[in-house]
Parts: C-alpha cells; sequence; structure tokens
C-alpha cells in the first residue's frame, strides 16, 4: 500500500513537472498574447472618456397640512376612491422609475429639448475629458468609423431613448425615504441639464394629470350637489368639495410637485469623475490574458498530442495486419 501510495505521489511530481515545463517552454507565446491584450486594454482606457456624474436629493413633502374631512365626506370620498391627502400616499420613487421607462413620456421631451443632439458625439466631444488630456487616440479612432447614414427621425428618437434610461437614474434611501435622481454621462454639464429638465417635467406631469382628475371630480360632485335633496348629503358633498379645491390650492405650492428638493444638482469637478476605472481595466485584462495565453498553450499541446498518439496508433494497426496477412 506504501509502494503504491509513493508511486502517485511520483506520478503527480512528475505531471507538475511536465506542466511547468510546458509553460516554460511557451513563455514567449504567453508573454506576446498577454502583451496584445494588455496594449489593446490600455488604447481602450485611453479611448474611454472620463465619466461624470449629477445628482439631486428630493424628500416627499410633508402630509401634515392636507385637509381633512368630517366622518361622513371622509366615508364619502373613500366610496368614491378620492384621496384627499397632497400626494404623501404615493410612492413618488416609483412615479418617477415608470416615467423614465415610458417612450410616450420621452419622446415629446426629446424633440422639445432637442435631447437626440443633446447625447451625439458632435455635440459632446468639445466638453470630453480624457487621462492626462490624451485625446489623440479617441481622435485616431473617430477618424477610422465609417460615416454614419442618416436614420429616421423615429429611429434617432428610439435610440435616444435607449441611451436615456442608462443615463438617468431614480434611487430611494430606504431609511430616510429620500429620493435620488442622478444622471451619469459622459459630458459633465449635460448631467446637471438633464438632472433639471427631467426633474421639472416629471414634477410638472404628476401635478397635471393629479390636478385634472380634481377639477373632474369637482365637477362631477358640483353636479351632485344640485342633484341632492338630503341635507346631510349636501353637507357632505360640501365638506368633500371644499377639500378637493384646498387640496388644488395646496398643490399649487412649492417648485415642485409632492416633493422638495434638499440638494441641487451641480456641474461635476472635472477630477471628480466616476469612471472608467481604467487601471481595473488594464490589471483584470493583463491577469485574464495569461490565462487564456496558459489554457491556449495546454490546448495546443493536447491537440498536437492528439495527432502523435492517431499517427502511433494507425501505424500500430498496420503492422498487425501487415504481420497477420504473411
Amino acid at each position: 500500500m506504501q509502494e503504491q501510495y509513493n508511486q502517485c505521489i511520483e506520478e503527480d511530481e512528475i505531471d507538475l513537472r511536465e506542466l511547468f515545463a510546458t509553460i516554460w517552454a511557451n513563455k514567449f507565446t504567453i508573454m506576446a498574447f498577454s502583451l496584445v491584450i494588455t496594449s489593446l486594454a490600455i488604447l481602450y482606457a485611453l479611448y474611454k472618456p472620463n465619466l461624470y456624474t449629477s445628482k439631486t436629493i428630493l424628500i416627499p413633502k410633508d402630509q401634515g397640512s392636507k385637509p381633512s374631512l368630517g366622518g361622513g365626506a371622509a366615508a364619502l370620498a373613500s366610496m368614491a376612491g378620492i384621496s384627499i391627502g397632497g400626494g404623501g400616499e404615493l410612492d413618488i420613487s416609483s412615479l418617477f422609475k415608470n416615467l423614465l421607462g415610458d417612450y410616450a413620456f420621452n419622446k415629446p421631451l426629446i424633440i422639445k429639448y432637442n435631447l437626440d443632439r443633446m447625447l451625439s458625439p458632435e455635440y459632446i466631444e468639445k466638453d470630453l475629458v480624457f487621462a492626462a488630456n490624451q485625446k489623440a487616440v479617441y481622435e485616431f479612432f473617430k477618424s477610422l468609423s465609417a460615416e454614419k447614414k442618416e436614420k429616421p427621425r423615429d429611429e434617432i428618437f428610439f435610440e435616444t431613448f435607449e441611451k436615456l434610461k442608462n443615463i438617468l437614474s431614480v434611487s430611494t434611501d430606504k431609511e430616510s425615504g429620500a429620493i435620488t435622481l442622478g444622471a451619469k454621462f459622459e459630458d459633465r454639464f449635460v448631467t446637471k441639464k438633464l438632472v433639471d429638465i427631467y426633474l421639472r417635467e416629471m414634477s410638472d406631469y404628476i401635478k397635471r394629470l393629479d390636478l385634472k382628475e380634481i377639477d373632474e371630480q369637482v365637477s362631477y360632485y358640483e353636479q351632485e350637489l344640485q342633484r341632492a335633496k338630503n341635507l346631510d348629503l349636501k353637507a357632505n358633498i360640501n365638506e368633500l368639495l371644499s377639500a378637493l379645491v384646498k387640496k388644488k390650492v395646496l398643490s399649487q405650492a412649492g417648485e415642485f410637485y409632492m416633493v422638495k428638493q434638499l440638494t441641487k444638482p451641480q456641474v461635476p469637478y472635472i477630477k471628480d469623475k466616476v469612471g472608467p476605472k481604467r487601471a481595473l481595466i488594464v490589471i483584470v485584462a493583463f491577469i485574464t490574458s495569461i490565462i487564456l495565453g496558459i489554457f491556449w498553450v495546454f490546448f495546443r499541446e493536447f491537440l498536437r498530442n492528439s495527432k502523435e498518439d492517431a499517427v502511433v496508433y494507425s501505424h500500430t494497426e498496420n503492422n498487425d495486419y501487415q504481420y497477420i496477412k504473411e
């Protein structure tokens, strides 16, 4: 048993020696492969401009000043599915996220603010920032790119919408309830513009929908008030109408609907980049290239050994066949 154990150890040692011998014999191949991949990674890291982010922090408005209703009017409002609150019951963060992902909402904004042009390379390239101010690599690859064909306007709008979905983001702090609306893009000036535009437009859009619903409810209950005969019912409808009017008045207060702006978006400082992680890109590419180079060497060695074994096996078969024939 001990002899078999020692024999297994010797075979393992021989295998390890063969593996290291194979790597050492092909060290220049591995180094060349690693050099090519790492060089391409360095070029890519230099080609990518800096990424910047601008954001605003919002907090939902306090509901302490929302109109209150008496028992009868409250029951009537509940039966009609009417909310008299200032909007605090709604998940503002979810509303913002849904609007950012809605093409029907984004397309008019793209047209109104010329966002397709604002996000185009021709518009932003003057403000791009590169590693050590080296723009030569970017200019070189730009000169190699073929001229783009003219696209239909609808296709341009949809592509811009897809870009915006990757640029804009909404997140919520679960502890404080604060909402962060941010934009991450290569042009640091554009990031602030986008945050300002979308905060204003989303707030106004939700406000218009809410006010439209309030106007429809007021119109309906005014008609019901004229038809009502019961004095208690009239009193409840009057109280309900009063609460709806108060809600409409309160909705006009403040710069933004349902939220207060805790911090305003700023143009990021030129050195305050969030990406790309150039050093990480090069290090990962270097390590990966060495692993792939070693894998390729072993795979090539495996194919070579398989061919040699096939030749030996074929030669042995031919000799056996010749022996039997004689």
